[in-house]
């Protein structure tokens, strides 16, 4: 499962914080910060892969059952294109190659979104940014990998927002509803 999904300019700025998991606001504003750090001082010959920080990581001392153990945040897997940063957060159940595949994916989507996608793009259609990880990820499970389906999927969002509510006057309460007030 995958536990957040944050994504980050060179500075440390989150750019998409998206938690599948409930965090104290405070926990969450740590883990940011200590993510960032850690990823940010990595070489790029480094690997993609980290262990969670010890604020997230599971503590030795509870007797949690071997099943409830898979269900805990237990890895960090990153990516850094030109001037962002896009991590996930995720249990041991995932496969941290298939979570390299999903950030790929994610980014090519915004890609053929904008055609060249920067980080003023994010900054400023920031609706889009969450539609393509809604229609990637839901709930921190992945529904879809396909690049062409979720680009489909957030364009036809866009079309639907965009049409008229009452065209033509029929459907609705029509436009007397207020006339006595």
């Amino acid at each position: 499962m995958i536990n957040a999904v944050l994504v980050f300019n060179n500075n440390g700025q989150p750019r998409l914080t998206k938690f599948y998991t409930q965090l104290d606001t405070s926990v969450q504003q740590r883990l940011i910060s200590e993510i960032f750090t850690l990823v940010s001082a990595r070489p790029n010959s480094a690997c993609n892969f980290l262990p969670l920080p010890p604020l997230l990581a599971p503590s030795s001392s509870s007797n949690s059952a071997s099943a409830q153990s898979n269900d805990v945040p237990s890895l960090v897997t990153y990516r850094h294109y030109a001037t962002l940063y896009f991590i996930l957060i995720s249990t041991s159940t995932e496969s941290p190659l298939a979570l390299l595949d999903l950030i790929q994916v994610f980014v090519e989507a915004l890609d053929r979104l904008f055609e060249n996608v920067c980080e003023l793009d994010l900054i400023f259609n920031f609706e889009v940014l969450h539609a393509v990880l809604g229609e990637m990820v839901v709930g921190g499970i992945v529904v879809e990998t396909g690049v062409e389906r979720v680009v489909e999927g957030v364009r036809a969002q866009g079309r639907v927002a965009k049409r008229p509510v009452n065209e033509g006057g029929r459907g609705g309460l029509g436009p007397g509803i207020w006339a006595g007030r």
